[in-house]
């Protein structure tokens, strides 16, 4: 059997799988997340060794510091997994739920029910954690998910897909509700993404190049989860310790993920008060600092930033400084530079903090809070399948919720139209 008809058959037991998702309910959906959290911790040691061998072939390939940060699991992150797939069953379940009913004045109430998207595509590069939470949340939200991982972690994905799975079918739900593609191949991702016929919709999540050879590809729907140009605007007046912190945390916690703070915008009245402190602070954490002519001026060490620093993401332990004018400067800059994802500003001026959260356009916007904040589990939405920048559909952390659409129920007495 080729490549192509393999995930056509996958792709049609899952299509079974929704409807007997369907059939499960909420309660069987739920012991089968405590199940598959529990086949995670009390396997861990499989985890580990699988990951332990993509881990030193990523090493022997001279993979970037950032991919392998993302690729490396331990205990703790094994059981942040776990912790996960119990939130996600604590979480409520959305399927069935039916919104905006309305009575019509002949009698007829209309109303929209909400359901599973269906058959998922996930196709996903390094991060191995990927594969639990995609898993969790397409099960509880009634969907079947085919989960393509990249070859870097291909281990990794096979021994937690089929944990999960494992843990899934103890609670009497069918095997093909999470379903691992087997092959490495380029191929098996291109044909997965032509799927129209079979799949629902794909989400990918990976790098900005990933993800435009994936928008490219695909016709199937896809889900996009942009790169993340994000900045931290401080502002005048605002309180500077505060604002000292959400700016180093937003770019050293972990720098290698897309909520990271990849630009720090300063306004003028303030630079020389909080910039000194801040930036020695960041070069003592190994982050390379690129100023702007009056951030040198301030704080010497910094590297001269170039117009090409201005709109790239680097995943790295590296920030691009400028010092603004003032509010609008800080606007139009990040208007102009912005990828969509999360975009903060600290400041003490109310007027300033709601202008901030009409006008900026991104997924999230934050008034006093760090961007690494922006996160399903951190918004209460449990473990996260990615964080969309487009506007269709879902934009921002997708949860669960997002994971479903809605269609119209009708419930009449007798009506025709006339």
């Amino acid at each position: 059997m080729g490549c192509r008809e393999e995930l056509i058959k996958m792709a049609l037991a899952g299509r079974e799988a929704t409807r007997l998702l369907a059939a499960a309910g909420t309660e069987v959906k739920n012991r089968a997340l405590h199940s598959m959290a529990d086949s995670l911790e009390s396997n861990a040691g499989e985890i580990l060794a699988a990951n332990g061998k993509d881990v030193q072939a990523a090493k022997k390939n001279g993979v970037a510091a950032a991919l392998l940060d993302r690729l490396t699991l331990h205990d703790k992150r094994i059981r942040e997994m776990a912790k996960g797939l119990r939130e996600i069953a604590d979480l409520p379940d959305p399927v069935g739920e039916v919104e905006h009913e309305v009575i019509r004045p002949n009698g007829m109430r209309v109303g929209r029910m909400r359901v599973p998207l269906g058959v998922i595509g996930m196709v996903y590069e390094a991060r191995p954690n990927v594969t639990a939470d995609a898993a969790g949340l397409c099960l509880k939200a009634g969907n079947a998910v085919i989960l393509r991982g990249g070859s870097e972690a291909a281990e990794s994905n096979r021994a937690i897909g089929r944990l999960v799975s494992a843990g899934a079918q103890q609670a009497g739900l069918p095997a093909a509700a999470i379903q691992v593609v087997g092959t490495t191949e380029r191929k098996a991702v291109e044909e997965l993404l032509t799927l129209d016929s079979y799949l629902d919709c794909v989400i990918p999540r990976g790098g900005k190049a990933f993800l435009q050879w994936v928008a490219e590809k695909a016709s199937v729907p896809v889900i996009r989860h942009g790169d993340g140009n994000c900045h931290v605007y401080i502002d005048a007046p605002s309180d500077l310790e505060m604002a000292e912190e959400i700016a180093f945390n937003a770019k050293v916690q972990r720098p290698g993920v897309c909520n990271a703070a990849e630009k720090l915008l300063v306004h003028q009245a303030v630079a020389a008060q909080l910039l000194p402190k801040l930036l020695a602070r960041y070069a003592a954490a190994g982050v390379e600092i690129r100023g702007c002519r009056r951030v040198r001026e301030i704080f010497p060490a910094a590297v001269p930033v170039v117009p090409e620093d201005w709109p790239t993401e680097y995943l790295d332990l590296i920030i691009a400084v400028r010092m603004v004018d003032d509010f609008a400067a800080a606007l139009d800059h990040i208007a102009a530079y912005s990828s969509g994802h999360s975009e903060a500003i600290v400041t003490a001026d109310y007027g300033h903090a709601e202008r901030f959260l009409r006008e900026v356009d991104a997924a999230a916007v934050l008034v006093n809070a760090s961007t690494r904040l922006v996160d399903g589990g951190q918004f209460g939405l449990g473990a996260e399948i990615g964080i969309s920048t487009q506007k269709l559909h879902a934009r921002g952390p997708m949860g669960i919720r997002e994971l479903t659409t809605t269609k119209f129920i009708v419930r009449g007495s007798g009506q025709i139209r006339v």
